[in-house]
């Protein structure tokens, strides 16, 4: 879950991923990210198999300002449990889960659309 502060004030492309991190606004993060309409956060999260509603508790506190949420889940598309896709259809935001990569690229696509779009994105090697 996010800390106290954006690690990045606002949501911005991502201009590379890889090496166990994340490269945007001329700056580098190691780890996982977690973006949403008030900033890009570090995201302390292990992998997809730990995915949980509870880790998704920022991104609900903001779900009047998300219409959907990207799920990168590392090298491979991975699935979520059916308790985290209830989870987010409680809240009224769609889930699209999709590998690292194409949650990346496609996020920068909705971003430069101007949509209420959020992701969270696994850190791959």
């Amino acid at each position: 879950m996010p800390g106290p502060a954006a690690h990045f004030p606002s949501p911005v492309p991502i201009d590379a991923y890889g090496n166990g991190g994340f490269r945007f606004a001329d700056m580098s993060h190691k780890g996982s990210l977690l973006i949403l309409p008030s900033g890009i956060y570090g995201w302390e999260i292990g992998g997809a198999s730990r995915l949980a509603p509870k880790c998704f508790q920022a991104v609900f506190d903001e779900s009047d300002d998300i219409e959907f949420l990207l799920l990168g889940t590392g090298q491979t598309q991975k699935f979520p449990t059916s308790e985290l896709r209830e989870a987010f259809l409680k809240k009224g935001i769609g889930l699209e889960v999709m590998d690292t990569g194409a949650a990346c690229r496609t996020f920068n696509v909705l971003l430069a659309e101007a949509r209420a779009v959020a992701a969270a994105l696994i850190a791959v090697d």
